[in-house]
């Protein structure tokens, strides 16, 4: 007696996609690729500068400060001072320069820390006349990004005999000029009062 066996039931083979259906799936992500970088690498990087220089130009620039029609500086940025006629600012770990701006990173208990503060403090004593217990402290301690463009209105009241007996101003005259120059908290909440070194020493150009 022949004893038949059943066949295995066949597997179903998902039909392969055809060249014509595969071009139908590639062309929409080509495009929403093409959508995607025109309108967000281009389009929406275009619209931000746009209203970058329609809204805020200045600051959108680099808060340039200009004198005679050219750019000296940038209210944002300290920049050194050697002369005694100037404000001097805080000091930089970065020697001033924008492409190298950092802090020193040192702790506190850092001797070297230690040394050059001690230092700063013997030099900047020496230079305005007064005691080494007098100096503010940030005419001693750098920022954290080295190029704070402020100092506080004690380190610029500080500075008003060396820079009025240099310029041949009497010390009444340059205080007006600092506190003339003496910028309030932002909204009246938001940082310290300050003075911008860089405007307060080109206002001090323009009056000789």
């Amino acid at each position: 007696m022949t004893t038949l066996i059943n066949p295995l039931p066949r597997t179903r083979v998902a039909p392969s996609v055809t060249q014509p259906a595969a071009h139908r799936l590639l062309r929409p992500s080509l495009a929403l690729a093409a959508l995607t970088l025109a309108g967000y690498g281009f389009l929406y990087s275009l619209a931000g500068v746009g209203l970058g220089q329609a809204l805020f130009p200045a600051q959108a620039n680099g808060s340039l400060v200009q004198r005679d029609g050219h750019a000296v500086g940038s209210a944002l940025v300290a920049q050194p001072f050697a002369d005694a006629r100037y404000f001097q600012p805080r000091p930089s770990a970065a020697r001033y320069d924008p492409m190298a701006a950092a802090g020193s990173n040192q702790a506190r208990s850092n001797p070297d820390l230690i040394a050059r503060i001690a230092t700063t403090r013997a030099e900047t004593a020496a230079r305005e006349g007064i005691t080494p217990e007098a100096v503010p402290g940030d005419l001693l301690t750098q920022s954290g990004g080295g190029l704070d463009p402020h100092i506080s209105p004690a380190a610029a009241q500080l500075q008003v005999a060396r820079v009025a007996h240099a310029r041949g101003l009497s010390e009444a005259t340059v205080a007006a000029l600092v506190a003339a120059h003496t910028e309030e908290p932002q909204f009246g909440l938001l940082g310290q009062r300050r003075v911008n070194v860089l405007r307060l020493n080109l206002t001090l150009d323009a009056r000789l």
